[in-house]
Protein backbone atom coordinates (compact mmCIF):
# COMPACT_ATOMS: atom_id res chain seq x y z
CA UNK A 1 0.00 0.00 0.00
CA UNK A 2 1.54 3.59 -0.92
CA UNK A 3 1.42 6.31 0.94
CA UNK A 4 -1.09 8.76 0.99
CA UNK A 5 0.18 11.90 2.12
CA UNK A 6 -2.82 14.40 3.44
CA UNK A 7 -1.91 18.02 4.12
CA UNK A 8 -2.84 21.65 4.66
CA UNK A 9 -1.23 25.08 4.19
CA UNK A 10 -2.85 27.93 6.35
CA UNK A 11 -1.25 30.77 4.19
CA UNK A 12 -1.18 34.00 6.75
CA UNK A 13 -3.95 33.08 8.80
CA UNK A 14 -4.04 32.10 12.17
CA UNK A 15 -2.09 33.34 15.17
CA UNK A 16 -0.56 31.41 17.98
CA UNK A 17 -3.93 30.90 19.68
CA UNK A 18 -5.95 29.63 17.06
CA UNK A 19 -3.20 27.03 15.55
CA UNK A 20 -2.84 25.50 19.13
CA UNK A 21 -7.22 25.38 19.22
CA UNK A 22 -6.49 23.32 15.76
CA UNK A 23 -3.68 21.13 17.47
CA UNK A 24 -5.69 20.35 20.07
CA UNK A 25 -9.26 18.86 18.10
CA UNK A 26 -6.30 17.13 15.94
CA UNK A 27 -5.34 15.58 19.13
CA UNK A 28 -9.24 14.86 20.60
CA UNK A 29 -10.16 13.57 16.81
CA UNK A 30 -7.18 11.79 15.87
CA UNK A 31 -4.66 11.08 18.29
CA UNK A 32 -2.26 8.78 18.12
CA UNK A 33 -4.33 6.47 15.61
CA UNK A 34 -3.26 7.78 12.54
CA UNK A 35 -2.99 4.62 10.38
CA UNK A 36 0.60 4.21 8.86
CA UNK A 37 -0.26 4.33 5.44
CA UNK A 38 -1.49 7.71 5.92
CA UNK A 39 0.68 10.83 6.36
CA UNK A 40 -0.79 13.93 7.63
CA UNK A 41 1.20 17.04 7.92
CA UNK A 42 0.49 20.83 8.31
CA UNK A 43 2.05 24.18 6.99
CA UNK A 44 1.30 26.80 9.46
CA UNK A 45 2.92 30.67 9.29
CA UNK A 46 6.48 30.89 10.66
CA UNK A 47 5.17 32.10 14.23
CA UNK A 48 3.70 28.81 14.58
CA UNK A 49 5.55 26.06 13.25
CA UNK A 50 7.58 25.65 16.65
CA UNK A 51 4.74 25.58 19.15
CA UNK A 52 2.72 23.50 16.46
CA UNK A 53 5.76 21.17 16.16
CA UNK A 54 6.49 20.72 20.23
CA UNK A 55 3.03 19.75 20.50
CA UNK A 56 1.89 17.49 17.78
CA UNK A 57 5.68 15.85 19.21
CA UNK A 58 5.09 15.55 22.45
CA UNK A 59 1.92 13.91 22.12
CA UNK A 60 3.36 11.46 19.86
CA UNK A 61 0.97 12.78 16.92
CA UNK A 62 2.31 11.39 13.83
CA UNK A 63 1.89 14.46 11.35
CA UNK A 64 4.63 16.81 10.59
CA UNK A 65 4.87 20.33 10.38
CA UNK A 66 6.47 22.32 7.40
CA UNK A 67 7.15 25.63 6.52
CA UNK A 68 5.63 28.06 3.69
CA UNK A 69 8.89 29.03 2.28
CA UNK A 70 12.46 29.83 2.67
CA UNK A 71 15.96 31.51 1.09
CA UNK A 72 18.49 30.05 -0.58
CA UNK A 73 20.99 30.92 1.25
CA UNK A 74 22.20 29.65 4.63
CA UNK A 75 23.08 32.94 6.15
CA UNK A 76 23.40 36.60 4.91
CA UNK A 77 22.21 40.13 4.29
CA UNK A 78 18.86 39.05 3.55
CA UNK A 79 16.47 40.85 5.31
CA UNK A 80 12.79 39.70 6.07
CA UNK A 81 14.30 35.94 5.20
CA UNK A 82 14.62 32.90 6.99
CA UNK A 83 17.08 29.99 6.17
CA UNK A 84 16.54 25.68 5.72
CA UNK A 85 18.44 25.39 9.13
CA UNK A 86 16.78 27.71 10.79
CA UNK A 87 13.34 26.38 9.45
CA UNK A 88 14.67 23.15 10.98
CA UNK A 89 15.86 24.60 14.73
CA UNK A 90 11.89 25.79 14.69
CA UNK A 91 10.49 21.57 13.95
CA UNK A 92 10.40 21.43 10.54
CA UNK A 93 10.64 19.11 8.15
CA UNK A 94 9.33 19.71 5.25
CA UNK A 95 9.21 22.81 3.31
CA UNK A 96 6.38 24.53 0.39
CA UNK A 97 8.16 26.00 -2.52
CA UNK A 98 6.90 27.61 -5.70
CA UNK A 99 3.46 28.13 -4.42
CA UNK A 100 1.27 30.09 -7.32
CA UNK A 101 0.89 32.90 -4.81
CA UNK A 102 4.82 33.46 -4.87
CA UNK A 103 5.62 33.16 -8.09
CA UNK A 104 2.96 35.89 -9.19
CA UNK A 105 3.34 38.19 -6.21
CA UNK A 106 6.88 38.08 -5.12
CA UNK A 107 7.90 37.29 -8.97
CA UNK A 108 9.95 33.66 -7.68
CA UNK A 109 11.20 32.09 -11.14
CA UNK A 110 11.57 28.06 -11.79
CA UNK A 111 15.54 28.92 -11.71
CA UNK A 112 15.34 30.54 -7.94
CA UNK A 113 12.32 27.80 -7.18
CA UNK A 114 15.37 24.84 -8.42
CA UNK A 115 17.50 27.01 -6.44
CA UNK A 116 15.38 26.31 -2.98
CA UNK A 117 14.64 22.58 -3.63
CA UNK A 118 18.88 21.66 -3.81
CA UNK A 119 19.13 23.83 -0.56
CA UNK A 120 16.49 22.62 1.58
CA UNK A 121 17.87 18.77 0.55
CA UNK A 122 20.90 19.61 1.57
CA UNK A 123 19.95 20.91 4.69
CA UNK A 124 17.50 18.02 4.80
CA UNK A 125 14.18 19.76 4.90
CA UNK A 126 11.58 17.50 2.07
CA UNK A 127 10.66 20.13 -0.42
CA UNK A 128 7.20 19.97 -1.49
CA UNK A 129 6.83 22.08 -4.83
CA UNK A 130 3.91 23.61 -5.92
CA UNK A 131 3.25 23.74 -9.76
CA UNK A 132 0.07 25.38 -11.69
CA UNK A 133 -1.49 26.07 -14.61
CA UNK A 134 -3.33 29.11 -14.92
CA UNK A 135 -6.40 30.24 -16.46
CA UNK A 136 -4.84 31.31 -19.98
CA UNK A 137 -3.03 27.80 -20.01
CA UNK A 138 -6.17 26.21 -19.52
CA UNK A 139 -7.63 27.71 -22.26
CA UNK A 140 -4.94 27.43 -24.89
CA UNK A 141 -4.55 23.89 -24.05
CA UNK A 142 -1.01 24.15 -23.19
CA UNK A 143 -1.62 22.76 -19.09
CA UNK A 144 0.10 19.44 -19.33
CA UNK A 145 3.29 21.61 -21.00
CA UNK A 146 3.43 24.34 -18.85
CA UNK A 147 3.44 22.03 -15.48
CA UNK A 148 5.72 19.61 -16.73
CA UNK A 149 7.80 22.28 -17.67
CA UNK A 150 8.11 23.64 -13.80
CA UNK A 151 8.65 20.37 -12.28
CA UNK A 152 11.54 19.70 -14.59
CA UNK A 153 13.02 22.78 -13.82
CA UNK A 154 12.16 22.78 -10.03
CA UNK A 155 14.06 19.01 -10.22
CA UNK A 156 17.04 19.76 -12.72
CA UNK A 157 20.38 18.39 -11.04
CA UNK A 158 18.87 15.99 -8.44
CA UNK A 159 20.27 12.59 -7.88
CA UNK A 160 17.66 9.78 -7.92
CA UNK A 161 18.45 9.60 -4.10
CA UNK A 162 17.94 13.18 -3.75
CA UNK A 163 15.11 13.18 -5.87
CA UNK A 164 12.91 10.78 -3.48
CA UNK A 165 12.81 13.06 -0.85
CA UNK A 166 10.59 15.56 -2.56
CA UNK A 167 6.81 15.80 -2.83
CA UNK A 168 5.32 17.46 -6.14
CA UNK A 169 1.58 19.17 -5.41
CA UNK A 170 -0.47 20.08 -8.79
CA UNK A 171 -2.39 23.26 -8.16
CA UNK A 172 -4.47 24.53 -10.75
CA UNK A 173 -3.97 28.59 -10.26
CA UNK A 174 -7.98 28.65 -11.34
CA UNK A 175 -9.01 25.70 -9.06
CA UNK A 176 -7.16 27.30 -5.88
CA UNK A 177 -8.75 29.97 -3.60
CA UNK A 178 -12.13 31.00 -1.97
CA UNK A 179 -13.71 32.01 -6.09
CA UNK A 180 -11.75 28.42 -7.35
CA UNK A 181 -13.25 26.05 -9.54
CA UNK A 182 -13.22 22.56 -8.45
CA UNK A 183 -11.17 20.61 -11.36
CA UNK A 184 -12.64 17.43 -12.53
CA UNK A 185 -10.86 14.22 -11.08
CA UNK A 186 -10.95 12.59 -14.75
CA UNK A 187 -8.89 16.54 -15.28
CA UNK A 188 -6.42 15.81 -12.53
CA UNK A 189 -5.53 12.35 -13.09
CA UNK A 190 -4.62 13.15 -16.88
CA UNK A 191 -2.52 16.26 -15.68
CA UNK A 192 -0.75 13.86 -13.26
CA UNK A 193 -0.12 11.55 -15.67
CA UNK A 194 1.92 13.21 -17.48
CA UNK A 195 3.79 14.58 -14.82
CA UNK A 196 4.34 10.99 -13.84
CA UNK A 197 5.47 10.30 -17.41
CA UNK A 198 8.18 13.58 -16.93
CA UNK A 199 9.20 11.81 -13.94
CA UNK A 200 9.94 8.47 -15.43
CA UNK A 201 11.47 10.06 -18.12
CA UNK A 202 13.87 12.21 -15.67
CA UNK A 203 14.88 9.75 -12.97
CA UNK A 204 13.84 6.33 -14.72
CA UNK A 205 10.62 4.36 -14.28
CA UNK A 206 11.58 2.37 -10.46
CA UNK A 207 12.67 5.70 -9.34
CA UNK A 208 9.91 8.08 -11.35
CA UNK A 209 7.15 6.00 -9.89
CA UNK A 210 8.58 6.30 -6.14
CA UNK A 211 7.96 10.10 -5.94
CA UNK A 212 4.64 11.29 -4.24
CA UNK A 213 2.33 13.25 -6.73
CA UNK A 214 -0.19 15.64 -4.59
CA UNK A 215 -3.20 17.55 -5.77
CA UNK A 216 -4.23 20.90 -4.59
CA UNK A 217 -7.05 23.06 -5.54
CA UNK A 218 -10.44 23.06 -3.73
CA UNK A 219 -10.29 19.69 -2.27
CA UNK A 220 -13.22 19.12 0.30
CA UNK A 221 -14.58 15.72 1.98
CA UNK A 222 -16.98 15.69 -1.06
CA UNK A 223 -14.40 15.20 -3.74
CA UNK A 224 -11.51 13.58 -1.72
CA UNK A 225 -12.08 10.19 -2.04
CA UNK A 226 -12.54 10.44 -5.49
CA UNK A 227 -9.59 12.25 -6.90
CA UNK A 228 -7.53 9.98 -4.84
CA UNK A 229 -8.63 7.00 -7.24
CA UNK A 230 -7.03 8.46 -10.13
CA UNK A 231 -4.05 6.63 -10.67
CA UNK A 232 -1.29 8.54 -9.76
CA UNK A 233 -2.89 10.70 -7.41
CA UNK A 234 -0.87 9.91 -3.90
CA UNK A 235 -2.16 12.68 -1.41
CA UNK A 236 -4.08 15.81 -1.36
CA UNK A 237 -3.03 19.26 -0.68
CA UNK A 238 -5.93 21.06 1.17
CA UNK A 239 -6.90 24.43 1.51
CA UNK A 240 -10.15 26.47 3.10
CA UNK A 241 -11.78 22.60 3.73
CA UNK A 242 -9.01 21.81 6.45
CA UNK A 243 -8.18 25.19 7.90
CA UNK A 244 -11.32 24.55 10.43
CA UNK A 245 -9.45 21.15 12.03
CA UNK A 246 -13.16 18.78 12.17
CA UNK A 247 -12.88 19.45 8.75
CA UNK A 248 -9.51 18.16 7.74
CA UNK A 249 -10.35 15.59 10.60
CA UNK A 250 -13.10 14.12 8.56
CA UNK A 251 -10.92 14.19 5.51
CA UNK A 252 -8.27 11.97 7.10
CA UNK A 253 -10.96 9.75 8.64
CA UNK A 254 -12.78 9.06 5.47
CA UNK A 255 -9.83 8.19 2.97
CA UNK A 256 -8.54 6.14 5.82
CA UNK A 257 -11.86 4.03 5.82
CA UNK A 258 -12.07 4.18 1.71
CA UNK A 259 -8.76 3.23 0.70
CA UNK A 260 -6.93 1.90 3.98
CA UNK A 261 -10.06 -0.34 6.08
CA UNK A 262 -11.60 -1.46 2.83
CA UNK A 263 -8.90 -2.76 1.69
CA UNK A 264 -8.14 -5.22 4.96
Amino acid sequence: MKTIWLGTSWKMNKPLSEAMQWCEILAQRLGQVVHPDIQPFVIPPFTAIHPVSRYLQERHIRCLTGAQNMHEADSGPWTGEISADMLLEAGATLVELGHSERRGAFNETDAAINRKVHSALRHGLRPLICIGDSAEEKSWQVSRETVVRQMKIALHGLSRQQVVDTLVAYEPIWAIGEQGTPARPEQVGEIHRALRQGLCELFGQETGLQIPLLYGGSVNKQNAVELLQQQDVDGLFIGRAAWDATGYCEIVQRVTQEFILKSQ
